[in-house]
């Protein structure tokens, strides 16, 4: 097989063990469709982790501004996927974002980017939350950061109870959003939003 930088090492391995997967779980993975299953789940689960090979930091820090702009700024809406880790089920939903600038600024886009390499890990929604938090807190050091997570979770909805519309909700903040006011403020401004566009 020729090698794909999309694809990191040990992609045959990955699709070996696949393979060994198809055989205990009582299938015959020499047959048709089942053939080529293997490798195309290997490439599959490399794509979907791909953000073990990526520096979200670096991500902001490649677009940081200085700009004395000190009021809030919400990214909201923010789609992502991700991997739960207890059963390697997809979990998926959207990402809101505040921060408050404390003489840098960063590309609207690279908040989006730094949610796509978090999620693009094996994941709890929890730690999900926490780590995109801490690395806008930690590389922009703002005056402070809140991160809301909505998602549903499809180890929820295909096994265990079952439950199709059940919502899990996140948040985790610092610096000025430790303040209730500023909190709600956020909020609102999700809110009117949402109803203004």
């Amino acid at each position: 097989m020729t090698p794909n930088p999309e694809y990191r090492d040990g992609l045959e391995n990955l699709a070996e063990h696949y393979k060994e997967i198809l055989t205990l779980l009582g299938e015959d993975p020499t047959r048709e469709g089942l053939e080529k299953t293997p490798m195309r789940v290997a490439k599959a689960m490399q794509v979907l982790t791909r953000g073990y090979t990526q520096d979200p930091q670096k991500v902001l820090t490649d677009a940081l501004f200085e700009e004395k702009y000190n009021q809030m700024v919400i990214v909201k809406d923010i789609d992502f996927f991700s991997m739960c880790e207890h059963h390697i089920l997809p979990f998926y939903g959207k990402v809101h974002v505040a921060y408050i600038p404390n003489g840098y600024i960063t590309g609207l886009s690279k908040v989006a980017r730094v949610i796509d390499i978090f999620s693009h890990r094996l994941q709890v929604q929890e730690r999900l939350t926490e780590q995109i938090k801490d690395c806008i807190q930690d590389t922009l050091h703002p005056l402070g950061t809140m991160v809301i997570v909505e998602a549903k979770h499809m180890c929820m909805q295909m096994r265990g109870v079952e439950k199709q519309n059940s919502i899990t909700t996140t948040s985790a903040f610092s610096g000025a959003f430790n303040q209730a006011k500023t909190r709600e403020e956020f909020m609102n401004l999700l809110r009117t939003e949402s109803k203004r566009i």
